[in-house]
């Protein structure tokens, strides 16, 4: 929240014009940055109007709650109105969201969408706008939770004339969702007045911002039945044990009032995330407060569909690692930190507000944000520099504040095919274990082949995909990513080996000509086609897997070199030492070459290391039968 005052006050403070310097100060304060043109603007514009609404109401004694920020969020609701009710007298809250909109038309798709002159793509109808932090703020603030009734939504598009914006009134309007209009201000004074009282709304405001932040019963009781009850959710041996475990730790942090971390480790496919989510549902049949954080775009994003596929708010528990800065300590009961490895050294990155930039170690936020902080993670999955999650990490922040740390192994796996033997392989084959590479031994479980060219992986693959299998294509980082593509063109085809070249997969949360965003590569047929990194990979899994070992991490003599100059990873520095370099291009590659369930398709761009790959994958391994 950038300002917080009474109507009467904010009104005597847009006629100085000291309201705008004040605003802009603390917004330097909170983001670091000076706000742009359009934001001043903005709160010149609208701010007074709502504020002389107000006043012309009758209700100068109400609270305004400036620039609102949402909990655990990083959206703003433009004003929240604290008051009381003018009839019972409780509190009660108004949200609104301002517009200065003069015309605007509904997408001829989709009403919750609008087309507004100023914006070359659909934006939200602000009534669904304003709906949405209606019921977020409902989900996730304790004295919202208790009394959702009290909160109302308004959308006021102060400049729009019914013949402008007439076709907005389409979408459905609720306590949540009102829209009104400055040719009709008289309506939305008096829609005000009936949820506004005269009254000073100074309490009604302390409550809301003195309110526990977290997961409400209600929403938690949606997640247990849209999580929880999933049959391909099934836990089995020490996935068993691992999530029992964590219900008891949660049972003993609760009767004797204390703190518990539990750590479970396992490498890729031992169902980690699925004892995640099984945690998830059952907490919340149990009515216990958890959230479900990670530290990737693309991993989170697909939970949140494969979680929240039926129920939009259900998407609102899966949160990334830096959404914990400021979070009131032991505020939730269980924060479950899945892919831990990604855990950062701290949470601030170029977008961080000044204030929030406390030098704190992320692992230590995590660790403060809930009484039972859970971590599941592959330590050979750390593939950037500055990531921290591995278990010495983890116990030595636990042993700091002296809590109790446990942790749990997983051993069995259900990624490649279940070949514990193939796994084995992978780590001999790259270093990441003692004793040096061997000789592949077909299990019966995993199918391992070596390719002669890309085109030669890329026809088996889509081969493979004609049967009605999935299949993705993976490298290392080791040609340069475009990263902006104007509107109308085709990606442009970076990966290049001789005569192919494909695309790197879309960078950013938007389709592409028919590619998907970035962070449904991995799980959306249309990603076959285009090349994905790790960072597109991790976490994932498809049938066959095509990977392809660039220039950084070659064969040479009776060793592997990875050449860090080959590589185009933005992530690595000058300053990043070469032993950091050497690991973290090793556990790229095991990240990659474990994504398949039924077959892996290796190639490299170098010679000496394809004649070492087909040594070590046994000799049938090079034919490629379709």
């Amino acid at each position: 929240m950038l300002f917080r005052d009474s109507a009467a006050a904010v009104a005597a403070e847009c006629l100085s014009g000291a309201l705008f310097f004040r605003l802009t100060e603390q917004f330097v304060h909170v983001h670091g940055h000076k706000p742009g043109p359009s934001e001043v603007r903005s709160w010149e514009r609208s701010i007074p109007v709502l504020a002389n609404a107000l006043n012309d109401a009758g209700l100068g004694q109400v609270e305004m709650l400036l620039e609102y920020g949402l909990p655990l969020n990083s959206k703003r609701a433009d004003a929240v109105l604290a008051g009381v009710h003018p009839k019972t007298g409780v509190p009660s809250y108004v949200v609104v969201e301002l517009k200065q909109w003069s015309s605007a038309e509904p997408d001829d798709d989709d009403p919750s969408l609008c087309r507004v002159d100023a914006y070359a793509r659909a934006v939200l109808n602000p009534v669904n706008q304003v709906r949405g932090y209606c019921e977020y703020l409902i989900s996730f603030n304790g004295v919202l939770a208790a009394h959702p009734e009290r909160v109302s939504g308004a959308a006021y598009l102060h400049n729009a004339t019914e013949f402008g914006v007439g076709g907005l009134f389409e979408a459905e309007q609720n306590q949540h969702g009102r829209l009104f209009i400055g040719a009709r201000r008289g309506e939305f004074i008096d829609y005000l007045r009936t949820r506004l009282g005269a009254g000073s709304g100074a309490g009604a405001a302390d409550e809301l911002m003195s309110g526990k932040i977290g997961p409400s019963k209600q929403l938690m009781a949606v997640a247990a039945q849209e999580v929880r009850e999933r049959e391909q959710f099934v836990l089995l041996d020490e996935q068993q044990i691992a999530y029992r475990e964590v219900l008891n730790a949660v049972r003993r942090a609760k009767r004797a009032d204390h703190k518990e971390v539990v750590i479970v480790t396992g490498g890729p496919g031992t169902g980690k995330s699925v004892i995640a989510l099984s945690l998830l549902g059952e907490l919340y049949r149990q009515g216990v407060s958890a959230l479900h954080a990670t530290g990737s775009s693309s991993f989170t994003t697909t939970m949140r569909k494969v979680a929240g596929a039926r129920k939009r708010e259900v998407k609102e528990l899966f949160k990334y690692f830096n959404s914990f800065m400021t979070a009131e300590r032991n505020a939730l009961d269980v924060l479950i930190c899945d892919e831990a490895h990604r855990i950062r050294e701290t949470s601030a990155n170029r977008y961080t507000s000044a204030s929030n930039r406390t030098g704190r170690p992320q692992i230590e936020e995590l660790i403060d944000a809930a009484r039972v902080p859970v971590f599941l993670l592959d330590e050979h999955q750390v593939v950037r520099p500055g990531e921290m999650g591995t278990v010495a990490e983890i116990e030595a922040a636990a042993a700091k504040k002296g809590i109790r740390c446990q942790v749990v192994p997983l051993d069995s796996q259900f990624r490649c095919g279940g070949s514990d033997a193939y796994l084995r392989w992978v780590v001999r084959l790259l270093g990441l274990e003692p004793g040096g590479p061997v000789i592949w031994e077909p299990d019966g479980k995993m199918r391992l082949l070596v390719a002669d060219s890309p085109r030669e992986m890329e026809a088996f693959l889509d081969e493979r995909r004609a049967r009605k299998y999935s299949a993705r294509m993976s490298a290392g980082y080791c040609w340069k990513w475009t990263k902006k593509v104007l509107p109308g063109q085709a990606l442009p085809t970076d990966v290049v080996v001789g005569d192919w070249a494909r695309p790197w997969n879309v960078f950013g949360d938007r389709a592409v000509d028919g590619a998907p965003p970035a962070a449904l590569w991995a799980t959306d047929p249309a990603g076959f086609g285009q090349v994905g990194c790790v960072y597109t990979a991790q976490g994932f899994e498809y049938d066959w897997s095509g990977v392809i070992i660039g220039p950084d991490l070659v064969w040479r003599g009776n060793r592997w070199i990875t050449d860090r100059t080959a590589s185009k990873d933005p992530v690595f520095k000058k300053s990043t030492p070469d032993a950091d370099v050497d690991r973290l291009i090793r556990n790229t590659y095991k990240v990659l070459l474990t994504r398949g369930m039924i077959g892996t398709v290796v190639y490299s761009t170098d010679a000496e290391t394809r004649e070492k790959l087909r040594e070590l994958a046994g000799a049938a391994s090079s034919l490629l039968p379709v």
